[in-house]
Protein backbone atom coordinates (compact mmCIF):
# COMPACT_ATOMS: atom_id res chain seq x y z
CA UNK A 1 0.00 0.00 0.00
CA UNK A 2 1.57 3.31 -1.17
CA UNK A 3 1.81 5.38 2.20
CA UNK A 4 1.02 8.97 0.36
CA UNK A 5 3.71 11.80 1.50
CA UNK A 6 4.78 12.19 4.85
CA UNK A 7 7.30 12.90 7.41
CA UNK A 8 8.19 9.24 8.52
CA UNK A 9 12.20 8.51 9.83
CA UNK A 10 13.84 5.89 11.25
CA UNK A 11 16.99 7.91 11.42
CA UNK A 12 17.77 11.87 10.17
CA UNK A 13 18.97 10.28 7.10
CA UNK A 14 15.84 8.91 5.89
CA UNK A 15 15.18 9.87 2.40
CA UNK A 16 11.96 7.95 1.06
CA UNK A 17 9.40 10.09 3.39
CA UNK A 18 6.43 7.77 1.81
CA UNK A 19 7.33 4.11 2.77
CA UNK A 20 6.67 2.35 5.62
CA UNK A 21 9.11 0.71 7.87
CA UNK A 22 9.12 -2.51 9.89
CA UNK A 23 11.49 -3.74 12.41
CA UNK A 24 12.17 -7.00 13.02
CA UNK A 25 13.70 -8.76 16.82
CA UNK A 26 16.63 -10.55 16.04
CA UNK A 27 17.28 -13.58 18.21
CA UNK A 28 20.48 -12.06 19.89
CA UNK A 29 19.42 -8.42 20.77
CA UNK A 30 16.18 -7.49 22.93
CA UNK A 31 14.37 -5.18 19.65
CA UNK A 32 11.00 -5.75 19.70
CA UNK A 33 8.96 -6.25 15.81
CA UNK A 34 7.46 -3.12 15.38
CA UNK A 35 5.56 -1.96 12.01
CA UNK A 36 4.57 1.80 11.01
CA UNK A 37 3.08 3.74 8.31
CA UNK A 38 1.25 6.85 7.43
CA UNK A 39 -0.66 8.26 4.88
CA UNK A 40 -1.93 11.92 3.68
CA UNK A 41 -5.52 10.62 3.52
CA UNK A 42 -7.87 10.94 0.36
CA UNK A 43 -8.61 14.67 1.00
CA UNK A 44 -5.23 16.14 1.79
CA UNK A 45 -2.48 17.00 -0.64
CA UNK A 46 0.06 17.94 2.30
CA UNK A 47 0.66 15.42 5.33
CA UNK A 48 1.22 16.95 8.69
CA UNK A 49 1.82 14.42 10.25
CA UNK A 50 5.62 12.73 11.17
CA UNK A 51 6.40 9.17 12.93
CA UNK A 52 9.82 8.12 14.54
CA UNK A 53 11.13 4.88 15.16
CA UNK A 54 14.19 4.59 16.80
CA UNK A 55 14.47 0.93 18.11
CA UNK A 56 18.19 1.37 19.34
CA UNK A 57 16.87 4.32 21.47
CA UNK A 58 14.06 2.61 22.40
CA UNK A 59 11.70 5.29 21.11
CA UNK A 60 8.68 5.45 19.24
CA UNK A 61 6.43 8.30 18.27
CA UNK A 62 3.85 10.00 16.05
CA UNK A 63 3.42 13.65 15.63
CA UNK A 64 0.54 15.87 14.84
CA UNK A 65 1.13 19.05 13.46
CA UNK A 66 -1.50 21.46 14.07
CA UNK A 67 -2.99 24.65 12.43
CA UNK A 68 -4.40 23.87 9.45
CA UNK A 69 -1.99 25.35 6.87
CA UNK A 70 0.07 26.96 9.37
CA UNK A 71 3.07 25.00 8.46
CA UNK A 72 1.77 22.29 10.45
CA UNK A 73 3.96 19.38 9.04
CA UNK A 74 6.92 21.45 10.06
CA UNK A 75 6.18 21.93 13.88
CA UNK A 76 5.60 18.05 13.79
CA UNK A 77 8.95 17.40 12.01
CA UNK A 78 11.14 19.47 14.29
CA UNK A 79 9.38 17.65 17.46
CA UNK A 80 10.53 13.98 15.88
CA UNK A 81 14.11 15.29 15.09
CA UNK A 82 14.04 17.33 19.04
CA UNK A 83 13.11 14.15 20.80
CA UNK A 84 15.43 12.08 19.22
CA UNK A 85 17.93 14.46 19.33
CA UNK A 86 17.12 14.59 23.41
CA UNK A 87 16.58 11.01 24.00
CA UNK A 88 19.61 10.08 22.88
CA UNK A 89 21.75 12.64 24.82
CA UNK A 90 20.49 11.02 27.89
CA UNK A 91 17.30 13.22 28.82
CA UNK A 92 14.34 11.81 30.44
CA UNK A 93 11.12 11.77 27.90
CA UNK A 94 9.22 14.47 29.51
CA UNK A 95 11.87 16.52 29.13
CA UNK A 96 12.45 15.57 26.01
CA UNK A 97 8.96 16.45 25.00
CA UNK A 98 9.41 19.81 26.62
CA UNK A 99 12.46 20.75 24.92
CA UNK A 100 10.30 19.86 21.68
CA UNK A 101 7.82 22.42 22.71
CA UNK A 102 10.51 24.96 23.30
CA UNK A 103 12.12 24.47 19.80
CA UNK A 104 8.57 24.84 18.01
CA UNK A 105 8.35 28.46 19.52
CA UNK A 106 11.77 29.53 18.68
CA UNK A 107 11.58 28.15 15.36
CA UNK A 108 8.35 30.12 15.28
CA UNK A 109 10.26 33.13 16.64
CA UNK A 110 13.09 32.99 13.76
CA UNK A 111 10.63 32.92 11.16
CA UNK A 112 11.08 29.04 10.54
CA UNK A 113 7.46 27.55 9.57
CA UNK A 114 4.42 30.38 10.76
CA UNK A 115 3.50 31.82 13.82
CA UNK A 116 0.80 29.69 15.11
CA UNK A 117 2.48 26.12 14.32
CA UNK A 118 2.00 23.28 16.70
CA UNK A 119 1.88 19.77 16.91
CA UNK A 120 0.62 17.02 19.32
CA UNK A 121 3.10 14.28 20.21
CA UNK A 122 2.61 10.71 21.60
CA UNK A 123 5.72 9.19 22.61
CA UNK A 124 7.01 5.59 23.46
CA UNK A 125 9.93 4.49 25.48
CA UNK A 126 10.52 0.60 25.61
CA UNK A 127 13.54 -1.22 27.85
CA UNK A 128 12.72 -4.68 27.61
CA UNK A 129 9.03 -4.72 28.50
CA UNK A 130 9.25 -1.95 30.59
CA UNK A 131 7.53 1.03 28.79
CA UNK A 132 6.94 4.74 29.07
CA UNK A 133 4.36 7.10 27.64
CA UNK A 134 4.45 10.54 27.57
CA UNK A 135 1.46 12.76 25.47
CA UNK A 136 0.43 16.15 24.47
CA UNK A 137 -2.46 17.07 22.65
CA UNK A 138 -4.88 14.11 20.98
CA UNK A 139 -2.44 11.68 19.21
CA UNK A 140 -3.38 8.49 21.14
CA UNK A 141 -1.62 5.13 22.43
CA UNK A 142 -3.82 2.31 23.14
CA UNK A 143 -2.61 -1.79 25.23
CA UNK A 144 -3.43 -4.63 23.02
CA UNK A 145 -3.53 -7.98 25.22
CA UNK A 146 -6.17 -9.69 23.92
CA UNK A 147 -8.20 -6.36 24.70
CA UNK A 148 -8.13 -3.09 23.51
CA UNK A 149 -7.52 -0.07 26.13
CA UNK A 150 -6.59 3.67 26.14
CA UNK A 151 -3.69 4.25 27.90
CA UNK A 152 -3.44 8.21 27.33
CA UNK A 153 -5.61 10.79 27.85
CA UNK A 154 -6.76 13.52 25.13
CA UNK A 155 -5.69 17.14 26.01
CA UNK A 156 -8.54 18.68 24.50
CA UNK A 157 -12.66 20.12 25.36
CA UNK A 158 -14.20 17.14 24.69
CA UNK A 159 -12.26 14.57 26.90
CA UNK A 160 -12.90 17.67 29.63
CA UNK A 161 -16.60 17.14 29.02
CA UNK A 162 -16.57 13.72 29.24
CA UNK A 163 -14.26 14.12 32.62
CA UNK A 164 -17.39 15.66 34.23
CA UNK A 165 -20.00 13.76 33.10
CA UNK A 166 -21.34 16.72 30.60
CA UNK A 167 -21.53 14.50 27.60
CA UNK A 168 -21.53 10.16 26.96
CA UNK A 169 -18.95 8.74 24.80
CA UNK A 170 -21.29 8.76 22.08
CA UNK A 171 -22.02 12.19 21.73
CA UNK A 172 -17.83 12.34 22.20
CA UNK A 173 -17.51 10.64 18.64
CA UNK A 174 -18.78 13.48 16.89
CA UNK A 175 -18.87 16.74 19.03
CA UNK A 176 -17.94 19.62 17.40
CA UNK A 177 -15.40 19.93 19.58
CA UNK A 178 -13.55 17.22 19.89
CA UNK A 179 -10.26 18.64 17.64
CA UNK A 180 -10.62 21.83 19.95
CA UNK A 181 -6.80 21.07 21.86
CA UNK A 182 -6.09 22.13 25.59
CA UNK A 183 -2.54 21.78 25.02
CA UNK A 184 -0.14 21.69 22.07
CA UNK A 185 3.49 21.96 21.13
CA UNK A 186 4.43 25.10 20.22
CA UNK A 187 2.01 27.71 19.09
CA UNK A 188 2.10 30.37 21.54
CA UNK A 189 4.95 31.05 24.52
CA UNK A 190 1.36 31.52 26.71
CA UNK A 191 0.65 27.49 26.68
CA UNK A 192 0.80 25.83 29.59
CA UNK A 193 2.06 22.60 29.45
CA UNK A 194 1.53 19.07 31.14
CA UNK A 195 2.64 16.52 29.48
CA UNK A 196 0.58 13.24 29.95
CA UNK A 197 2.63 10.35 31.32
CA UNK A 198 1.93 6.67 31.88
CA UNK A 199 4.24 3.51 32.75
CA UNK A 200 3.54 0.17 32.86
CA UNK A 201 5.11 -3.33 31.59
CA UNK A 202 4.40 -5.47 29.00
CA UNK A 203 3.04 -9.24 28.77
CA UNK A 204 4.40 -12.11 26.05
CA UNK A 205 1.57 -11.03 23.13
CA UNK A 206 1.16 -7.83 24.22
CA UNK A 207 1.34 -4.48 21.78
CA UNK A 208 1.19 -0.63 22.01
CA UNK A 209 -0.49 1.17 19.43
CA UNK A 210 0.19 4.60 18.61
CA UNK A 211 -1.81 6.90 16.54
CA UNK A 212 -2.60 10.57 14.87
CA UNK A 213 -6.48 11.12 15.16
CA UNK A 214 -6.43 10.42 11.73
CA UNK A 215 -6.62 7.14 12.57
CA UNK A 216 -9.32 7.22 15.50
CA UNK A 217 -11.60 9.64 13.43
CA UNK A 218 -12.15 7.00 11.04
CA UNK A 219 -12.07 3.46 12.61
CA UNK A 220 -14.04 2.71 16.65
CA UNK A 221 -12.12 1.11 19.40
CA UNK A 222 -14.21 -1.93 19.09
CA UNK A 223 -13.31 -1.98 15.28
CA UNK A 224 -9.67 -1.38 15.65
CA UNK A 225 -9.72 -4.48 18.45
CA UNK A 226 -11.28 -6.63 15.84
CA UNK A 227 -8.37 -5.63 13.35
CA UNK A 228 -5.77 -6.24 16.02
CA UNK A 229 -7.13 -9.92 16.84
CA UNK A 230 -7.30 -10.92 13.08
CA UNK A 231 -3.98 -10.17 12.08
CA UNK A 232 -1.33 -11.95 14.36
CA UNK A 233 2.01 -9.69 13.22
CA UNK A 234 2.99 -6.14 13.34
CA UNK A 235 3.16 -5.20 10.12
CA UNK A 236 -0.23 -7.18 9.20
CA UNK A 237 -1.89 -5.02 11.83
CA UNK A 238 -0.88 -1.56 10.79
CA UNK A 239 -1.57 -2.39 6.92
CA UNK A 240 -4.94 -3.47 8.22
CA UNK A 241 -5.85 -0.13 10.08
CA UNK A 242 -4.89 2.10 7.21
CA UNK A 243 -6.68 0.25 4.65
CA UNK A 244 -9.83 0.42 7.28
CA UNK A 245 -9.13 4.20 7.96
CA UNK A 246 -8.89 4.99 4.18
CA UNK A 247 -12.04 2.82 3.47
CA UNK A 248 -13.86 4.91 6.00
CA UNK A 249 -12.93 7.85 4.31
CA UNK A 250 -9.94 8.93 5.25
CA UNK A 251 -10.89 12.48 5.98
CA UNK A 252 -7.28 13.41 7.73
CA UNK A 253 -3.69 12.32 7.76
CA UNK A 254 -3.66 9.00 8.77
CA UNK A 255 -0.67 7.46 11.27
CA UNK A 256 -0.09 4.61 13.19
CA UNK A 257 2.89 2.47 14.76
CA UNK A 258 2.17 -1.11 16.20
CA UNK A 259 5.29 -2.06 18.72
CA UNK A 260 5.37 -6.02 20.33
CA UNK A 261 6.48 -7.06 23.74
CA UNK A 262 10.12 -8.04 23.38
CA UNK A 263 9.83 -11.91 22.97
CA UNK A 264 12.04 -14.12 25.53
CA UNK A 265 14.88 -15.64 24.66
CA UNK A 266 15.35 -19.03 23.02
CA UNK A 267 14.95 -21.29 25.84
CA UNK A 268 18.47 -22.63 25.51
CA UNK A 269 18.15 -25.99 27.77
CA UNK A 270 16.87 -27.82 25.21
CA UNK A 271 19.79 -26.89 23.06
CA UNK A 272 22.25 -27.81 25.71
CA UNK A 273 20.51 -31.14 26.29
CA UNK A 274 20.84 -31.45 22.91
CA UNK A 275 24.85 -30.64 22.51
CA UNK A 276 25.49 -32.86 25.85
CA UNK A 277 23.88 -35.85 24.10
CA UNK A 278 25.93 -35.38 21.12
CA UNK A 279 29.45 -34.96 22.97
CA UNK A 280 28.38 -37.95 24.52
CA UNK A 281 27.75 -40.07 21.48
CA UNK A 282 31.13 -38.94 20.51
CA UNK A 283 33.19 -40.02 23.11
CA UNK A 284 31.27 -43.13 23.42
CA UNK A 285 32.50 -43.67 19.73
CA UNK A 286 36.08 -43.23 20.49
CA UNK A 287 35.40 -45.08 23.98
CA UNK A 288 38.19 -47.84 22.30
CA UNK A 289 40.73 -45.42 21.96
CA UNK A 290 41.73 -44.21 18.82
CA UNK A 291 39.79 -45.33 15.75
CA UNK A 292 36.11 -46.00 16.31
CA UNK A 293 36.10 -49.81 16.22
CA UNK A 294 34.68 -51.13 12.41
CA UNK A 295 33.28 -54.52 13.49
CA UNK A 296 36.90 -55.91 12.17
CA UNK A 297 38.28 -58.92 15.08
CA UNK A 298 41.62 -57.07 16.87
CA UNK A 299 45.25 -58.60 14.71
CA UNK A 300 47.02 -59.10 17.47
CA UNK A 301 44.42 -61.62 18.56
CA UNK A 302 43.85 -63.86 15.54
CA UNK A 303 47.53 -64.56 15.36
CA UNK A 304 47.66 -65.71 18.87
CA UNK A 305 44.68 -67.76 18.34
CA UNK A 306 46.71 -69.16 15.20
CA UNK A 307 49.70 -69.89 17.76
CA UNK A 308 47.70 -72.10 19.42
CA UNK A 309 46.18 -74.17 17.66
CA UNK A 310 49.35 -75.21 15.78
CA UNK A 311 50.42 -76.00 19.73
CA UNK A 312 47.69 -77.99 20.07
CA UNK A 313 47.83 -80.13 17.16
CA UNK A 314 51.45 -80.75 17.60
CA UNK A 315 50.64 -81.82 21.35
CA UNK A 316 48.17 -84.30 19.85
CA UNK A 317 50.92 -85.80 17.65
Amino acid sequence: MSSGQGNASADDNYADKSTAQTGYRDVNDAIPQFAADTHSGLHRSLNEDSFGAYPDLGLWLVADGVGGHSCGEIASNIVRSTLREQVAGGASLESAVTASHDAVLRAIESGQGAAGMGSTVIALRLSGNDYELCWVGDSRAYLWDGALRQVSHDHNRVAELLASNAITREQAANHPQRHVLTQSLGVSPSMELAPGRATGTLQPGDALLLCSDGLTDELSDSLIAHLLQDHATPRAQVDALMSAALDAGGRDNITAIIVSAVAPPADKADIATDEFLETTQDNRRSASGGKPNDGRFPLRALILLSALAVLAVMILL
